[in-house]
């Protein structure tokens, strides 16, 4: 960008909590800039422009404003925001600027991709044809994922979702994992890099990582980054496995920046362009107009009823399905703890054949029949030969649990999977 000297300097106005005010300078919002600070030794601090009003910007730095006076000067870097991507990526841990965090140098190649992606028009994208392994029985088996679809992992604390992530980013079958950990623990976020991730699941993944202790803008810029990158290896023609923990913390993180800039409060405290950005970055995924798809699995945090969280409510509303995990079936050491009963995936008919869609609708409903008359058979109050479809889901209950059990090593292929369900099934049907 070439721009005269005089538009790409100013003076701080106002400071005020994590926003920075300056006046007279020529910057686009989304702009990368920096504020000097009064000790030379000290690096400049990075902040990007997030609103304006008449002659003033509003800027929200990326990491700590300490050595900021008044004196201080805040230079325009650049008003195009992109990052250098590329296979350089592959096996690394970056920050949402770009950054290395795993201690390696890091090559940057000419191509640089903007932060907003490229706008597939909804009638050139692909129709979604074939099914992804991702490696976990259950998944598999009951909740086909297709190649580009957009799905929720919805839980609450404590129930074994990094788990089940770091399952499906070893085992699956895509050819490139993206993996967004936003805002995190730092102690949690090392812990399942080294456990849950290994070495094995890093070698084809690219992690970009935003701890809870990050700037609000750092924390949203990991999830843009993360969709950046998937969408280079899709448009490389690579079937890109996306996900990003958690949905949840970038709508924290977009509602402080809403609120810092004078938006005003909504649903639960959130300003409208929590409800506005969310779809826009979850269409960001699905197949391409090409060979490439990106297949995105979202997490949402919710300890509530339902109907008690307005961002799982968009979750369920923009996702094209939803995988619910149980605390009562963590408690019973049952893991992954997939609540069967209210997940689905709504593109599995679409990759499946007939008879591998009733299998799953047979293996859900006598789940399903069993959870609903659960209290009636734990206090004795059923007497078998009532139903007989309900003495055939509790004949098959321990084997359908057996089923979900699955060790974190441990990889099951779609077609054993299959396997292994029909086998269920066909106990139920003739009551054995």
């Amino acid at each position: 960008m070439s721009v005269p000297d005089a538009w790409i300097w100013a003076k701080i106005r106002h400071v005020a909590g994590h926003v920075v005010e300056c006046d007279g300078l020529q910057a686009p919002l989304g702009a990368m800039c920096e504020i000097e600070t009064d000790d030379p030794d000290a690096p400049n601090v990075p902040a990007e422009v997030v609103a304006f009003s008449d002659q003033t910007l509003k800027l929200i730095p990326f990491s700590d404003t300490v050595g900021v006076s008044r004196e201080s000067r805040i230079r325009l870097v650049n008003s195009r925001v992109g990052l250098p991507v590329g296979p350089h990526l592959l096996g690394r841990v970056i920050d949402p600027l770009g950054n290395p965090l795993d201690g390696k140098p890091l090559t940057h190649p000419r191509f640089v991709a903007n932060f907003f992606g490229r706008n597939i028009p909804a009638l050139n994208r692909q129709p979604v044809s074939t099914p992804l392994d991702v490696g976990v029985r259950a998944i598999n088996g009951v909740l086909t994922l297709a190649k580009g679809q957009r799905v929720g992992l919805i839980a609450g604390s404590g129930v074994g979702k990094s788990t089940l992530l770091g399952m499906m980013t070893r085992h699956t079958t895509a050819d490139v994992v993206v993996l967004a950990l936003i805002g995190e623990r730092g102690r949690e976020a090392g812990e399942f890099l080294a456990e849950s991730l290994g070495p094995e699941g890093l070698r084809k993944a690219v992690v970009i990582l935003a701890t809870s202790d990050c700037a609000s803008v750092m924390r949203r810029q990991a999830a843009e980054v993360a969709h950046l990158v998937a969408e280079y290896f899709r448009d490389m023609g690579k079937d890109v496995l996306l996900l990003c923990d958690s949905l949840t913390r970038i709508a924290h993180a977009q509602r402080e920046i809403g609120l810092a800039t004078g938006e005003p409060p909504t649903n639960k405290g959130y300003p409208p362009s929590v409800f506005s950005d969310l779809p826009k970055l979850i269409e960001r995924g699905g197949p391409g107009d090409g060979q490439g798809t990106i297949t995105s699995v979202y997490t949402v945090l919710s300890e509530h009823e339902e109907g008690m969280d307005p961002i799982v409510e968009v979750a369920r509303a923009s996702l094209d399905g939803q995988i619910m995990l149980s605390r009562e079936l963590a408690d019973t050491g049952v893991y992954p703890a997939i609540n069967l009963r209210g997940s689905i995936s709504r593109l599995a008919s679409k990759v499946l054949s007939a008879h591998e869609v009733k299998m799953a609708t047979d293996f859900r409903r006598l789940w399903s029949l069993y959870e609903s008359n659960r209290d009636l058979i734990m206090v004795g109050a059923y007497e078998q030969g009532t139903d007989p479809e309900l003495d055939r889901a509790i004949a098959i209950r321990p084997m359908m649990l057996e089923f979900l059990r699955q060790g974190a090593t441990e990889s099951c292929s779609m077609e054993q999977a299959t396997a292994a369900m029909a086998q269920i099934v066909a106990r139920g049907q003739h009551g054995h």
